[in-house]
């Protein structure tokens, strides 16, 4: 209740406010009153100012485009009630008396000349700059919206930032549009006033001399001195604060993000290279000793230059000692606390890492896009997989050669390579072309011979047919295939939740049915990995699903669930493997290789699994690398049809020798699909 109450007390006072600047305008009010409100003005002004200042984001200070417009509805209500004073009783305050009589010495033309640069300040610099300054931020906070967006989206996709963080920082970019476009709007009222101010002025002096002659009866220099002298005072006291706030209005809407106060960006920028005071003080001495300028003021400004540089070349010696005294300190503090131990165990589930040569692939300042690149990677991963990528961790190693690279999963080195950063790779169409001089190698990803040709060779190789990539393709194409061999090793429960929970969203019904009654969400990761290790996406999760729930009432062998979740994928399968047009051209498992298989078959209490002795499967290595070779000199992709009784046996055969050979079974092609035999693979 005391914060609720505490909350309407507020809400109350800002009403208050806003109906006593309409009462002002409207109900005559005591010289003694306005001295007050005049002083409260003059005071508001500045803490607006000194906010501003103070003020590290535009959006710390998001009600300034209300206050501004509060502020001076308060300012033309004070005008309104000693325009009403000084014309009814000849007599504007203490206040105004002293900005008239004091300020400007009693002299009209000083007071009307100080009140004329005022007013030019106000309404030609400062007020046409912010305006200017306001209306094109808010044009190009708008332009820009779409790109922070997508800048957001891309970190969210990158794990580089949580779903929570995603929607502060969009809340953030909403909220700076609304700013700028409420600044805009705003900056109207300021030169509006500036311009109110003038005409109240004019108003002041004509109707106050014409009221001074006929009803005061003040002869005509008197009436013009008094009412022109309260006119100014007036104009002053109420110029002064609309002055401070469009000062105010310009660094709101000309300031930049910081860390720190308007001071302190000064000082720190403006200051931060004590050497060029040295400079400026040198040239400010010699402008005294060679020109007709006094040597006294100029050698007064020189040495005060020249002591303010010796102050912060020292500051700026001890900011140093001190930052690294305290980077030593924490570092200590690190290595002793238990935490630091914890932080060893920690092992990221994707690695790359690199010579000191290949830094410039992941500088951004030299042009590297790697970054960029791992980003897309795992986009590309999400889209032909159907998983989320983990954050892959890129670091720099001076232990590897300086252009090598090696790449982690899980903390092992599962694959390394060379990169010559002045190169391109040229991998071979199929022939060799000796005009193309480059240094010999092995194309990385896919272990195909290429050359390493110059700049100057590049052109030659792209037209003798060779497919030419510049290194960080190199790098990114070795990382994709990676990630897609070893993808089954990147999804654990926790990630298997993370997918099944993203189902839940549109099919609560199906996720509900499966999990956890039928199976576990460990029994859901193993099928998946099963299809990841095969390569085959699992983007379509509720299929998966559904031929889970149809056939986990019958079976909880994760062997055989794959086998039904891969026919219920047999659409997607088929369109993988197969080409618009034309035949899918396969080696057949022949009759007495399924034989042997079936023969072989053992059931266990975990399920079943293929036990065969060394020599059968000997030959049947020999007589399938065979058949193998030939497709491929034959420039076919190898590919295995068998049924689907024995396919996950050969399968579990086959991935010891050939893991990258597809096993596919009838039950998972189309039927219309044209399948030919290119050849039969048996046992002796």
């Amino acid at each position: 209740m005391r914060g609720g109450d505490r909350v309407g007390a507020k809400q109350m006072g800002t009403i208050f406010f806003v109906l006593s600047i309409v009462v002002m305008m409207v109900i005559p009010l005591p010289s003694a009153v306005l001295d007050i409100l005049l002083i409260v003005n003059i005071s508001l002004a500045l803490v607006i100012l000194l906010v501003s200042m103070y003020t590290m984001e535009a959006l710390d200070f998001s009600i300034f485009p209300t206050v501004l417009l509060l502020t001076t509805l308060f300012r033309l209500a004070l005008n309104v009630s000693t325009t009403r004073n000084i014309l009814a009783h000849a007599e504007g305050g203490s206040v105004i008396h002293a900005f008239g009589d004091f300020v400007v010495g009693g002299n009209a033309v000083i007071g009307f000349v100080v009140f004329l640069i005022l007013i030019i300040i106000q309404f030609i610099v400062i007020t046409k700059g912010s305006e200017r300054v306001a209306e094109v931020a808010a044009r190009f906070t708008l332009d820009a919206m779409p790109g922070k967006q997508m800048s957001i989206d891309a970190d969210l996709n990158a794990g580089m930032i949580s779903e929570q963080d995603a929607r502060i920082r969009r809340r953030k970019i909403e909220r700076e549009a609304d700013f700028y476009g409420s600044m805009d709007g705003a900056s109207k009222f300021v030169k509006g006033d500036a311009i109110a101010g003038i005409v109240i002025f004019i108003v002041n002096i004509i109707g106050g001399f014409i009221i001074g002659v006929a009803i005061h009866e003040l002869s005509f220099m008197e009436s013009l001195q008094k009412f022109t002298l309260l006119s100014i005072g007036d104009a002053l006291v109420s110029q002064i604060p609309a002055l401070l706030i469009s000062t105010a209005t310009g660094i709101i809407v000309t300031r930049a993000s910081s860390e720190g106060g308007l001071g302190e960006d000064i000082t720190g920028q403006l200051f931060g290279q004590p050497k060029l005071l040295y400079v400026v003080a040198g040239v400010m001495f010699l402008l005294g000793l060679f020109t007709p300028i006094s040597i006294i003021p100029t050698g007064i400004v020189s040495g005060i230059l020249c002591l303010a540089a010796m102050q912060l070349t020292k500051k700026q010696q001890s900011d140093q000692e001190e930052t690294f005294t305290q980077e030593e300190e924490q570092q200590m503090e690190e290595v002793r606390s238990p935490e630091s131990v914890i932080n060893l165990l920690q092992v990221d589930p994707i690695e790359f890492e690199f010579g000191y040569g290949l830094i410039p692939l992941a500088d951004t300042k030299q042009g590297g896009d790697l970054l960029d690149r791992v980003i897309m990677i795992r986009r590309q991963c999400a889209l032909e997989l159907g998983i989320v990528v983990p954050v892959i961790r890129i670091r720099d190693n001076i232990q590897l050669k300086p252009n090598e690279y090696i790449i982690k999963i899980k903390g092992n080195q599962v694959a390394s390579g060379e990169i010559m950063m002045d190169h391109y790779l040229a991998m071979s169409p199929g022939f060799e072309d000796e005009s193309v001089v480059g240094i010999p190698t092995t194309e990385p990803a896919f272990g195909l011979p290429a050359l390493w040709v110059s700049e100057e060779n590049k052109e030659m190789a792209e037209l003798s047919g060779y497919t030419v990539v510049d290194p960080p393709s190199v790098v990114a194409t070795h990382l994709t295939e990676i990630i897609k061999r070893h993808s089954h090793e990147l999804v654990g429960r926790q990630e298997t939740r993370a997918l099944v929970d993203n189902v839940r969203e549109t099919a609560p019904v199906l996720v509900d049915e499966l999990i956890p009654s039928l199976l576990s969400i460990g029994d859901v990761q193993k099928v998946i990995q099963k299809l990841l290790k095969e390569k085959i996406s699992v983007r379509n999760l509720s299929v998966i699903l559904e031929a889970l729930a149809d056939h986990a009432l019958y079976s909880k062998d994760p062997e055989v669930l794959t086998e039904y979740v891969r026919q219920a994928l047999a659409r997607q399968i088929t369109l993988q493997f197969t080409h618009p047009g034309e035949p899918l051209r396969v080696l057949t498992a022949g009759p007495t290789l399924e034989k042997v298989i079936s023969e072989n078959v053992e059931q266990s209490e975990q399920g079943s699994y293929l036990a065969m002795d060394p020599d059968t499967s000997q030959r049947i290595y020999q007589h399938m690398s065979e058949q193998v070779n030939r497709m491929i000199n034959m420039g076919q992709q190898p590919i295995i049809l068998s049924s689907p009784m024995t396919r996950m046996y050969l399968r579990q055969l086959m991935e010891r020798i050939m893991p990258d050979i597809p096993v596919l079974s009838y039950s998972e092609l189309e039927p219309h699909i044209e399948v030919q035999s290119v050849g039969v693979v048996n046992v002796s």
